[in-house]
């Protein structure tokens, strides 16, 4: 053996076989590797607000500045303020978090142990397989229905050493979602000792009558915790802003593991401005349900399949490995998202953009569909 250290050696076994989690291509590395122009480049990868942020959050972003040198609110009192008002729960029952992706593994750490196993479902977004494996917890994975969950494989799942469900509604990558009956019964058959975690990052983009709120369910299940972010339909996904909503027990024992002055002053006075600014919201939600349309019909007219989605992004079935055309769309200058890592080669999923950008994604697939 090498007398030299080995450090994957020293590092907890959970963390030895992770892999980095892989977000979507910036423009600046594509352009850098095909010499092409930024202005050239349409990233559809990474379900981005394509209206960007609210203009009264870039406002109040501004007039933040000149405090850069003080550190944030640690309890973000006036956030919370806001965010318990709009979900009817009191201030102690709000996390926030550096993303919602903080707030999950926030969750995972506080709750999960070695020995503990935790549910989610196949196809479902991959911070929960990564979160599990990293703190060394068993990964309890639910067969997916038709690219969905599925309440009853999930409820199987859970065993006696379940200390968390992970749900995602509407899920990503696929876009599917569950009804508010199904997902009531689901939570209230729960043990109490299993805490479920309802992730609703993309729900306000989703219109249709039986979809739920579960924030509204908090006070009847105190096992339930809900994830929300800024990151999509607000487009602060640059300032990494996200918050739970949970029993005050709970959101105590979070906000004991949570790291101090995790989010950080901009973030807290734009997602603030962006709560009051109800207009952009509605705007970035009418835009999205346009080019989703458009896309769908795009995609018909070339014969490809998709799973129906109420996100804010579609997942074309390709019917066979989908890397070559992930790497030709990059020549073309759009860049896609390959998710093999779900489980899904022979799929991409593509981000709903404005209506150039929709339509640079449609001419550049469809020449490299057809040669």
């Amino acid at each position: 053996m090498s007398d030299q250290l080995a450090f994957v050696d020293l590092a907890v076994s959970g963390v030895r076989g992770l892999r980095p989690y892989e977000p979507g291509k910036p423009e600046s590395e594509l352009a850098r590797e095909l010499g092409l122009k930024l202005e050239d480049i349409v990233k559809l990868a990474s379900n981005e607000n394509p209206l960007g942020a609210s203009p009264q959050a870039i406002t109040a972003v501004r007039e933040m500045l000149g405090e850069l040198a003080r550190y944030p609110d640690g309890n973000g009192f006036e956030l919370k303020k806001r965010l318990s008002q709009r979900h009817g729960v009191a201030p102690q029952q709000v996390t926030l978090g550096n993303g919602s992706n903080d707030v999950l593994e926030i969750i995972g750490r506080t709750f999960a142990k070695p020995e503990d196993g935790i549910v989610f479902s196949e196809h479902a977004f991959i911070v929960y397989p990564l979160v599990t494996q990293a703190i060394g917890a068993t990964a309890q994975v639910a067969k997916a229905r038709n690219y969905g969950h599925d309440l009853e494989a999930l409820r199987a799942a859970v065993d006696a050493s379940t200390r968390l469900v992970f749900i995602a509604n509407p899920n990503n990558p696929t876009g599917t979602w569950l009804t508010a009956g199904d997902l009531e019964a689901f939570v209230a058959g729960l043990p109490r000792s299993v805490l479920v975690v309802i992730d609703e990052a993309y729900t306000e983009y989703v219109d249709e009558p039986d979809f739920p709120d579960a924030s509204r369910w908090i006070g009847k299940y105190p096992n339930l915790i809900v994830t929300r972010t800024f990151s999509k339909v607000h487009g602060l996904a640059a300032l990494r802003i996200g918050y739970a909503l949970s029993h005050p027990e709970v959101a105590d024992l979070l906000n004991r593991v949570r790291q101090p002055f995790n989010v950080n002053s901009l973030a807290q006075v734009a997602a603030c401005a962006s709560l009051d600014d109800a207009e952009h919201v509605r705007k970035g939600v009418e835009m999205n349900r346009l080019g989703m349309r458009m896309l769908e019909s795009a995609l018909d007219e070339l014969d490809l399949g998709w799973i129906p989605s109420v996100g804010n992004f579609l997942t074309v079935d390709f019917g066979k490995p989908a890397g070559p055309i992930f790497q030709a769309m990059l020549n073309e200058g759009v860049i896609v998202r390959p998710i093999g890592g779900y489980g899904m080669p022979n799929h991409l999923r593509i981000t709903i953009g404005t209506p150039t950008e929709n339509a640079r994604c449609v001419t550049a697939l469809r020449k490299v569909l057809t040669g």
